[in-house]
């Protein structure tokens, strides 16, 4: 996919964060109302059918455009590498990641933030429910402090490429199988 594909992408994910619909290019005033769903026992995720609230680490839910049904992921990487992907075409409503400063690591549940303000924490020794995880905070003194305890690499949505949110896994690069 060509750069201006994926820029047109990004734009369109960002416009459509900030409350505006693709669809028409009209501003849309509902989007500014998506409030995030809670997970419960039976909630599911999206990709791979994890239950969401029988493993650790921060979640994520997605409300595409025309849909008031959220998709959960059982774990940020999954959600960023469905928002960063050059395949994602559905328009994005709104997206949420849990705010782990005030969330229990261990079983999270609520504290949900917008995906586009959060600042994350990218190679910390802590793992969620894929294994390694990216950290999502509101606030850059608790990521700041996980990175002291945990170690990692603070940053924000804008800076997070494609490449640092591979579900492709080691497989691929194992020389040993």
């Amino acid at each position: 996919m060509n750069q201006h594909r994926r820029s047109f992408i990004v734009r369109s994910f960002l416009f459509s964060m900030m409350g505006g619909s693709l669809i028409a290019c009209k501003p849309s005033t509902s989007n500014t109302s998506i409030v995030p769903v809670e997970i419960d026992p039976r909630t599911t995720c999206d990709l791979d059918g994890m239950l969401l609230a029988d493993y650790p680490g921060p979640k994520a839910q997605v409300f595409y455009v025309g849909n008031p049904t959220p998709r959960f992921f059982c774990d940020t990487v999954e959600l960023l590498n469905t928002l960063l992907s050059p395949e994602q075409v559905q328009a994005v409503a709104a997206a949420f990641v849990q705010d782990m400063g005030k969330a229990d690591w261990d079983q999270p549940r609520g504290n949900w933030i917008p995906v586009n303000t959060a600042y994350y924490v990218l190679g910390s020794k802590r793992h969620g429910s894929m294994g390694p995880t990216i950290a999502s905070f509101s606030l850059e003194a608790d990521a700041q402090k996980f990175i002291a305890q945990w170690n990692g690499k603070l940053m924000r949505y804008a800076d997070i490429k494609p490449e640092m949110v591979d579900l492709s896994g080691g497989a691929l690069h194992d020389t040993k199988m």
